[in-house]
């Protein structure tokens, strides 16, 4: 295996770097996540730049409007980085139907953008998708990375098109070696100052709170969701950048196009505030269990079962393990015991 940079210093910007997944993916290329045998073997140490927009303090973060080609361009001239992951998307479902066209330039036009750009200068890019570019019909999960798509709702056609735009652009450059789809689900993790509601999972909580005060909360018992640790997703970022940057150009045309990361433990959101219930010690009667599944009437569908299948990082020697969801919450959630 060659590298295409020989230096033992290479360089990593990430786009929505001060967001729920992006703080996790520096820390990770910045050496503060679990070492793994591939990451060690290659001996890299990281420089590590973000792009933000409203929490760029300009020095660790740099403050770029992704919609605009100059400003891609200039980050891109100022840093030189061996490896983008674009982490920075709406990827809100709700605040997606509510912001169609906003919406659309981030996750679709601002990634053509970052395609082209990182295509040209031989950048490797990894553009974090989604598990809903599937429809998650009852009975067709688990997907492997080359099954057929299938969005059930806007936030997903805008992440499948991201995908297509990002293999679009470095097929048009003859760098087809270079331009990754890294398809994740639901994520949890560490929030900045309790803000809860930059995760879907760790918004729960706040449910099971305020259910602590006498109102009643729906909760969906019908989706089965396989939640992934922002850290592990951060550590697998990590680890992909290695691998295709330390395999020859000859090579890493044969590599996979799209990859597929995912916690294997299954919850519905109910039972994820059941969980938080019995750590925390408090009851959950006041949450009540929805089983209808989708609203027929509702401008957002949500899909059953969108499980990830991981084959393709294994294949690639990639170091899949995962957190274990609820030891995780336990130790998370200690401080609120006591």
């Amino acid at each position: 295996m060659s590298s295409t940079n020989n230096n033992q210093t290479k360089t990593a910007l990430v786009t929505g770097a001060t967001g729920l997944l992006g703080r996790q993916v520096v820390r990770a290329f910045q050496g503060l996540s679990v070492p793994t045998e591939l990451s060690s073997k290659a001996g890299w140490t990281w420089e590590v730049k973000g792009t933000g927009f409203s929490r760029a303090d300009g020095v660790n973060v740099l403050k770029a409007d992704l919609e605009k080609e100059e400003e891609v361009e200039r980050v891109l001239g100022d840093v030189s980085p061996q490896v983008l992951v674009h982490c920075a998307a709406n990827r809100f479902p709700d605040k997606v139907d509510a912001d169609p066209e906003g919406t659309r330039l981030l996750n679709v036009e601002a990634t053509r953008t970052l395609a082209r750009a990182c295509a040209s200068r031989g950048i490797l890019l990894i553009y974090i998708s989604t598990d809903y570019v599937f429809s998650g019909k009852p009975g067709e999960a688990p997907y492997e990375a080359d099954a057929a798509t299938g969005p059930t709702n806007l936030y997903g056609v805008t992440k499948l098109d991201g995908e297509k735009a990002v293999i679009e652009e470095f097929s048009k450059a003859g760098k087809e070696g270079l331009g990754v789809v890294m398809r994740v689900p639901v994520l949890y993790g560490k929030t900045e100052e309790g803000r809860n509601e930059e995760s879907a999972v760790n918004v729960l909580l706040d449910a099971v709170l305020k259910a602590q005060e006498g109102k009643k909360v729906k909760m969906d018992h019908w989706a089965l969701r396989f939640p992934a640790n922002t850290e592990d997703v951060g550590r697998v970022c990590r680890d992909v950048a290695v691998k295709y940057l330390s395999t020859s150009e000859a090579e890493r045309t044969s590599l996979p196009r799209i990859l597929q990361f995912s916690g294997e433990e299954q919850y519905t959101k109910y039972e994820m505030c059941q969980l938080f219930a019995e750590i925390l010690g408090v009851p959950v009667d006041k949450i009540e269990a929805n089983t209808e599944g989708n609203d027929p009437n509702a401008s957002v569908q949500r899909p059953y079962d969108c499980h990830l299948s991981t084959k393709a990082l294994k294949d690639l020697g990639i170091d899949v393990s995962t957190q274990d969801f609820a030891a995780w919450w336990r130790r998370e959630l200690r401080a609120f015991r006591h």
